[in-house]
């Protein structure tokens, strides 16, 4: 529904204000992330290239609306099927949020923590797993230890390690995670419940008696 009416206003506002009007622009990104919502990331990523080569003309490269869209553009060519080519894009993002942000900048951090997501997808846990632990030591000094991206970081890197092949590793991870989470979000927050859930999957799998599928 949120598709449907942003291509019904994006309409409107190609007549009213142009194509090159910014909130024109901000209508197509818009479009772009429900289509991917509702189902249609490939429509998503066309989408996003389009609206790429249209920002990159209008604003430039180190535009902060061109790097948003890069950076969505890379996640929903993961969502699609593609997690080498998320990465690859992320990589080089990277690279110019460092050069434009620094690298204690919120968007550079998040830049990490989505490549190294997709690095993993692509085929190399162990990979993630070492640039997950890299960004960890930068958000507890930048966030402290109880900050939600740095409880996001230590779940998702006891994640690939244990898809890394070290599942007692992970499973020893989460308790620590758990026990924080608990204190923090208390039992019944859905980020302290996926804890345990995933806890209780790593803990069988460490024990030989997880699932094979």
């Amino acid at each position: 529904g949120a598709a449907t009416a942003l291509e019904q206003l994006l309409t409107d506002r190609l007549r009213i204000l142009g194509p090159d009007h910014p909130h024109t622009l901000a209508t197509r990104a818009n479009l772009a992330n429900w289509r991917g919502r509702a189902g249609d990331p490939a429509g998503a990523a066309t989408a996003l290239e389009q609206l790429l080569t249209d920002r990159l003309r209008i604003l430039g490269p180190d535009h902060p609306h061109t790097l948003t869209t890069r950076h969505n553009l890379a996640n929903w060519r993961g969502q699609a099927g593609d997690p080498a080519g998320a990465a690859t894009a992320l990589e080089q993002l990277l690279t110019d949020f460092l050069r434009i942000l620094g690298p204690d900048h919120p968007h550079t951090l998040t830049t990490r923590a989505n490549l190294a997501n997709w690095r993993g997808q692509a085929g190399d846990p162990a990979g993630a797993a070492a640039a997950l632990e890299q960004l960890l030591t930068d958000r507890l000094r930048i966030l402290g230890p109880d900050h939600p991206h740095t409880l996001t970081t230590r779940h998702n890197l006891a994640r690939w390690r244990g898809q890394a092949g070290d599942p007692a590793g992970a499973a020893t991870a989460l308790k620590q995670l758990l026990t924080d989470r608990l204190r923090i979000l208390g039992p019944d927050h859905p980020h302290t419940l996926t804890t345990r859930h995933n806890l209780t999957h790593w803990r069988s799998r460490a024990d030989g008696n997880g699932d094979r599928t």
